[in-house]
């Protein structure tokens, strides 16, 4: 991985040029462990002019504990630790970048504080500071295959702990217990940890968007919506799925359930290179619109997924911009039903041509509405 590191720095050297800044400053964890490999906390990366990367600099507090949590940093990389660990990475990184003759220097404007902005400005006032304009966040769109095999196996951990939840007991049992259980099976399997906090909703609460785990016990006749992911070597993926508790399906559940899988096979069909972010959205809330359930509509289709869960590109009605190949998203809409509940199937596939096979579907637990 060390030459993809080196890569990317030199994408992105080559961005902070053609915007006319000798050097770059890149403070955004994610962005640091994209670039590096490792992201310990409140770590900066200095990027140097020099094409053969030998002004780039992490700089820490502390030296990096090659942990799962926060990666190991590439090997052919300086690393600098401050000599106050409690002082600012990024105020440390401007005045190496003044040491090694840089006139100016492109910082991330849209993860900078004010005072860390001032702080930089007055340790290093003849330095020009210039914005990266979300660069690194753009480089990390489209994902290399070393990074959909990461996002591969987050996807078979998450899909293995769901499964084997729905062979156990579950009527009894509250929504907090089922979620603390499903993050224990993700790191039994291998997971760094959740790649977010696990949505368990039973009953009234099933497929609330982001709701949050409570002590309501399941239920016989209940709708079961469990939304969880596994982080592997940093990168997150989702899968989310609703299933009937205990008894057959009521006619309403059904009915609901058709709707919802219908729209979410739609939105997976149209992620084709060059659609359209929006156009993803509307295909598959056209679905849910025109069987009378536009009003419990959540705002987004979908989302771009990496070393952050919730990434661009963006699937929702206003969303600018086209899909490429390689770029792994979501498709989870869902309906919820105040007083009833609600459904909410969610999965994380890769952007793939109609040549290569088209959308690659990477969690696989059943769609099927089953009774458990």
């Amino acid at each position: 991985m060390a030459e993809a590191y080196a890569a990317r720095r030199n994408r992105l050297r080559e961005r902070a040029a053609a915007g006319g800044s000798a050097a770059a400053l890149v403070s955004r964890s994610a962005n640091v462990r994209y670039l590096t490999g490792a992201a310990p906390p409140g770590a900066v990366l200095l990027l140097g002019r020099d094409p053969g990367g030998s002004g780039d600099v992490l700089l820490c507090g502390r030296s990096p504990s090659g942990q799962i949590a926060e990666g190991r940093p590439d090997e052919a990389l300086r690393v600098q630790l401050l000599a106050a660990p409690a002082g600012d990475p990024a105020v440390a990184a401007a005045d190496v970048a003044l040491a090694q003759g840089a006139d100016s220097l492109a910082v991330e404007e849209h993860h900078l504080t004010m005072a860390r902005h001032r702080a930089i400005g007055s340790v290093a006032p003849g330095l020009l500071l210039t914005d990266l304009n979300r660069a690194v966040e753009q480089l990390r769109l489209v994902k290399d295959e070393e990074e959909i095999s990461c996002l591969r196996i987050a996807a078979e951990i998450a899909d293995q702990a769901l499964g084997e939840l729905l062979e156990s007991i579950l009527v009894g049992r509250t929504e907090r217990h089922l979620a603390l259980e499903l993050e224990r099976r993700l790191v039994d399997h291998g997971a760094d940890g959740p790649a977010f906090p696990t949505c368990v909703g039973t009953g009234p609460n099933s497929g609330r968007c982001g709701h949050r785990p409570s002590d309501r016990r399941v239920e016989e006749g209940d709708f079961l919506s469990v939304c969880l992911g596994a982080t592997y070597r940093g990168y997150r993926c989702e899968v989310g799925r609703t299933f009937v508790i205990g008894t057959s399906p009521a006619a309403w559940q059904i009915e609901l359930y058709d709707h919802v899988f219908a729209a979410q096979r739609a939105g997976r069909e149209a992620l084709v290179p060059g659609a359209e972010c929006r156009e993803v959205d509307r295909a598959a809330r056209h679905v849910l619109d025109a069987a009378g359930y536009g009003d419990g509509l959540a705002q987004l289709t979908g989302h771009g997924v990496g070393l952050e869960i919730d990434e661009d590109p963006q699937l929702a009605p206003a969303a600018m911009g086209k899909l490429d190949a390689c770029v792994p998203v979501t498709v989870e809409p869902g309906v919820h039903l105040p007083g009833r509940g609600g459904v909410r199937i969610d999965d994380t596939l890769v952007v793939r041509p109609e040549a290569d096979g088209g959308p690659e579907l990477l969690t696989i637990t059943t769609k099927e509405l089953l009774a458990l």
